[in-house]
């Protein structure tokens, strides 16, 4: 295959992956504390096919990589909804959360207490405290979740408040070392996080996607373009090839 269409070709197949990663974005709009994904790109150089008789050196050909995507870890909007079982984190910290694969962190601060009287997440996974599971009992009432994650209770008829234990939020050195799972969640990988202690919680706020609806649209819009341009372009290199071609066929022998 020729150059131009190599280079085109990888143009398209990132092309096609940006895609992916711009729908998720927009899927997740709506999703309470949803991180939205970035592409990186890069030049990726190579010479093209050569021989020992060429006049001159080859040059070099640069196709297109698609390197990795990252983390936007930016802060979405906080929207209040009065429900004290929601809690949004204002920093960088994380909400702790047990799963059958171990600890995963979370931004979504949309609580509820289950059968149980754990206090899990959206998903059913118990939110973990400086001591374990967060457990509310039955005749327990107003729950309180302070700035610093502490939560309190009023326990059956009394006025004092009941503590029923801390919230864990943590913090990491390398954020985008995180792994980006399904269910709003992040696995972690060497680094486990360290306690945050600069993050305040807010009780009765979600925080919301920091997905940019518009942009994202943009961006959707920017890459249907740009692969409709590019096949314009192979199809004019095809068509280009078979005409010489075709007039090569018509030069006598």
């Amino acid at each position: 295959m020729e150059n131009a269409l190599l280079v085109g070709l990888s143009r398209q197949v990132v092309l096609e992956r940006q895609m992916d990663v711009v729908a998720n974005n927009l899927a997740n709009i709506s999703t309470t504390g949803f991180k939205a994904e970035r592409s990186m790109f890069q030049e990726f150089l190579n010479t093209g096919a050569h021989e020992d008789n060429f006049a001159r050196p080859d040059r070099r050909i640069s196709f297109v990589q698609d390197r990795a995507t990252f983390h936007d870890l930016s802060t979405g909007p906080l929207e209040q909804t009065k429900n004290p079982l929601d809690v949004a984190i204002d920093g960088q910290g994380f909400l702790v959360v047990q799963t059958p694969q171990g600890e995963r962190f979370t931004r979504d601060g949309s609580l509820k207490i289950n059968a149980q009287g754990q206090l899990v997440n959206g998903s059913g996974f118990p939110v973990l405290g400086t001591g374990g599971p967060i457990v509310i009992q039955p005749t327990d009432k107003e729950v309180s979740i302070s700035p610093d994650g502490r939560v309190s209770v009023l326990e059956g008829t009394s006025i004092i408040d009941s503590l029923r234990g801390k919230l864990r939020v943590v913090s990491f050195d390398r954020p985008q070392s995180l792994i980006k799972e399904g269910g709003n969640l992040f696995a972690p990988t060497s680094d486990q996080g360290t306690p945050d202690i600069k993050s305040v919680l807010r009780q009765g706020y979600v925080e919301k996607s920091n997905v940019n609806s518009v942009l994202e649209m943009t961006r959707m819009i920017e890459v249907t373009r740009t692969y409709t341009q590019i096949s314009a372009m192979l199809q004019q290199q095809s068509e280009l090839r078979k005409s010489a071609i075709e007039k090569l066929g018509e030069v006598p022998a």
